[in-house]
């Protein structure tokens, strides 16, 4: 199966300038060469602590900031090569949903109107073409298309997440980058949000590029998963294989905070000493050797390969 998207030695530095003359001392790596692919069909998990990359790599990857270096590759052409015509006509074919549901929608603006913006923007439909996809998007994402004369203000978090869904399905795209798009709901509000985004996926043949902190949701959303440490990619693997035989130490300690389901299950925590480097100044070698537990003077110098430890299975450590 050919992968839906290609990501190669993606890059995005922010330049630090100091003085009179704005002269860049550094730069504050926010993603330092990571590489993964999306198949057609799937649901791709990038977890890490906040402050790892991970939004930065959803923007990148649609060019919402421009990446310092690296190739994306959708349907086989580079985003990254494209002018400003060649990338507006393939945005019909991505989307985002964004983390804040408030923030992220235009408080002047009518649902109506938020959501015919890119309707009116990429497709050329008659006035009642554009009614019609309205209401259908309204009642894709549960929502009444009466409601769509309201203000963002007039409905709760989780009815204003469903209305970024609905803006992201607006031009029928292929490729959706979810970045947190539950972590501000309560609890039962997300459930809800993640049975509609499976719902949507399994209707409409989607691919989600699902950004998370939170493992219990990527365990029940996604097939594969991307875990980040510090803009590096430390390990990547099918779910099932992440969740029950971690290989890389970071790994080992994300998955031993996840609350056990069982009250008789015993668990190990492990528990990280130190804090995490800056990412204006990353250690040289393998970016976790401060609060690695195994580290050796190895680690410390070089920067371990990106290697398929088992099938399907990719790690960045020197001892696995």
């Amino acid at each position: 199966m050919m992968p839906l998207l290609e990501v190669r030695d993606l890059k995005k530095y922010y330049p630090i300038r100091k003085g009179w003359l704005n002269k860049q001392v550094g730069n504050v790596k926010s993603v330092d060469g990571i590489s993964f692919d999306i198949m057609e069909g799937e649901t791709f998990g990038i977890v890490g602590e906040s402050g790892c990359g991970k939004s930065t790599t959803g923007r990148s990857v649609l060019r919402l900031i421009e990446p310092t270096a690296g190739q994306v590759l959708f349907d086989g052409q580079d985003l990254t090569a494209m002018n400003a015509n060649e990338l507006r006509e393939a945005r019909t074919q991505m989307s985002m949903i964004f983390q804040d549901p408030y923030a992220s929608l235009d408080p002047r603006w009518t649902v109506e109107r938020i959501l015919e913006e890119p309707i009116i923007t990429h497709l050329n439909l008659r006035h009642s073409e554009r009614k019609h996809r309205l209401q259908e998007l309204m009642e894709r994402v549960g929502l009444s298309s009466y409601q769509a004369t309201r203000y963002p203000h007039e409905f709760s978090g989780g009815q204003r997440q469903r209305i970024g869904i609905a803006r992201a399905l607006a031009l029928n795209p292929r490729f959706i980058v979810c970045d947190e798009p539950v972590s501000a709901l309560d609890v039962s509000i997300q459930a809800q949000v993640l049975n509609l985004m499976q719902d949507l996926q399994d209707q409409l043949k989607l691919t989600y590029m699902f950004i998370s902190h939170d493992l219990s949701v990527v365990k029940f959303l996604c097939t594969r998963v991307g875990v980040m440490y510090l803009g590096r990619m430390v390990e990547l693997a099918p779910k099932k294989e992440l969740f029950d035989h971690p290989l890389h130490p970071y790994t080992q300690a994300l998955m031993s905070a996840v609350p056990a389901t069982s009250p008789k299950a015993k668990k190990e925590r492990i528990v990280l000493s130190g804090e995490v480097p800056s990412a204006k100044n990353p250690p040289i070698g393998c970016a976790f050797h401060s609060r690695c537990p195994i580290a050796t003077d190895l680690c410390r110098s070089t920067k371990p390969e990106w290697r398929e430890a088992t099938d399907e299975h990719f790690v960045a450590c020197h001892y696995v």
